[in-house]
């Protein structure tokens, strides 16, 4: 085991996969300035964020700004501890999105992360159109994010056999 595995990825790795992953997020969270309950019931303000919501409270531009980085850093930082092989920064942010969407403990458990810790990248990757249900239905939303995050782990990927 290297030495990066022992420690885990590093800070600034989380941080660049926060900034790829920051617009998407936003793209599928929405804006939301009011708190109100999401398709499946959790009170849920600006994009996505959940923790300490208050149904009907008003949030400024600039705090929901503030809440999707920090969010979203946390949610790849959580994921980053149980991953146990290099990452590229696209499949990190892809994985990151995720992990914001349905939580680090269900990415971490997940088929999809025992394939990337198992060496198989793309394979994880496939894993991620497994995930569109929520509530017991399949969402179009959660299809179409979906199919973005992977195509942006898949282009992470791409991008280590280019390197090669």
């Amino acid at each position: 085991m290297s030495a990066r595995q022992n420690i885990g990825l590093s800070a600034a790795a989380i941080l660049l996969a926060t900034s790829i992953a920051a617009p998407m997020i936003f793209k599928w969270e929405g804006d939301e300035r009011v708190a109100s309950p999401d398709p499946i019931g959790i009170p849920t303000a600006c994009s996505g964020h959940t923790r300490g919501v208050v149904l009907g409270r008003r949030y400024s531009a600039e705090e929901c700004r503030t809440l999707l980085v920090m969010d979203a850093a946390q949610h790849t930082a959580e994921i980053a501890n149980c991953i146990k092989v290099d990452v590229p920064p696209e499949s990190l942010a892809a994985f990151g999105s995720f992990a914001f969407n349905v939580g680090a403990p269900k990415f971490c458990t997940s088929t999809m992360n025992r394939k990337l810790n198992a060496g198989d990248l793309l394979g994880a990757c496939a894993e991620l159109s497994r995930w569109t249900y929520a509530g017991g239905r399949q969402l179009r939303g959660l299809v179409n994010r979906r199919a973005e995050e992977r195509a942006m782990c898949e282009r992470g990927a791409a991008s280590l056999k280019a390197g090669s």
